[in-house]
């Protein structure tokens, strides 16, 4: 597709993501690649936040619970920690993983993230405290995950690496489903070496009807709906289309990729 176009053409991912997009045949075609990281980031921050707040407070369990037929609050609740005991870990802690911290942080958590472009000056004036990933998996309470698709991460939360996590541990991913080995997160699940998950992405989406993530325990499935708000579609649309004007000028993309 790269070759079909003229040298010094712009090609405008529509979102966010741009692992679709083969950088380096662009390069080599002289292509200029612009993506729209900034549309959503809001969006996904408000919904990492209510998913993670819904698993710690075990709403999803106890609807069910009351559906059932069951009135027992503190047997389907435990263990359950105040807000003020919980350890909110970050898998990366960019644009993205900061609006959640700053979403949180008047609630009372405690902070602790893993990522190599933190500096300990940024990491201070947060309210947050840098670690290593073992020591991130080992004190978090919550993990969000909030880092891209890279060779590093992909499939990091392996069985060895959910292992590490705390029997009661919530992992939270709104970022790449690449990020989760699904079939040892499904495994932990039901054998109760992990306390719950909200999962809004995927390996291959839709996601397959027979994924065990489907019929795991203490699960929170959402379609790739992190991104959604009406607003959001709405500057989508308008940071696309000046994408699309900047190229008609001649002019890079707003927000360029590098090779």
């Amino acid at each position: 597709a790269a070759a079909a176009l003229k040298p010094g053409g712009t090609v405008i991912r529509y979102g966010v993501g741009y692992d679709n997009i083969d950088l380096g045949a662009a390069g080599d075609h002289g292509l200029r690649v612009g993506y729209v990281p900034d549309y959503c980031a809001d969006e996904v921050a408000e919904h990492t936040v209510s998913a993670a707040l819904a698993l710690l407070r075990k709403l999803p369990a106890l609807d069910a619970s009351v559906r059932s037929g069951t009135w027992a609050a503190a047997q389907t609740a435990r263990p359950m920690k105040p807000f003020a005991d919980t350890v909110f870990g970050f898998f990366g802690l960019g644009q993205i993983g900061r609006a959640v911290q700053q979403r949180l942080a008047g609630l009372g958590f405690r902070f602790i993230a893993s990522d190599p472009m933190l500096s300990q000056a940024d990491a201070a004036a947060l309210g947050v405290r840098r670690v290593d990933t073992a020591t991130l998996l080992g004190e978090a309470d919550v993990l969000c995950l909030h880092a891209p698709a890279t060779r590093e991460t992909t499939g990091f939360f392996n069985a060895a690496n959910l292992a590490a996590m705390q029997p009661h541990a919530i992992i939270v991913n709104s970022a790449r489903g690449q990020l989760i080995v699904e079939d040892d997160l499904a495994e932990a699940l039901s054998a109760g070496t992990i306390g719950g998950a909200a999962l809004d992405v995927f390996n291959v989406e839709p996601l397959p009807a027979d994924s065990p993530l489907r019929t795991a325990p203490n699960v929170l499935l959402t379609p790739h709906a992190a991104w959604y708000s009406d607003a959001a579609i709405d500057r989508l649309q308008g940071l696309v289309a000046e994408d699309v004007a900047r190229a008609l000028r001649g002019e890079g993309p707003r927000r360029p990729v590098g090779r």
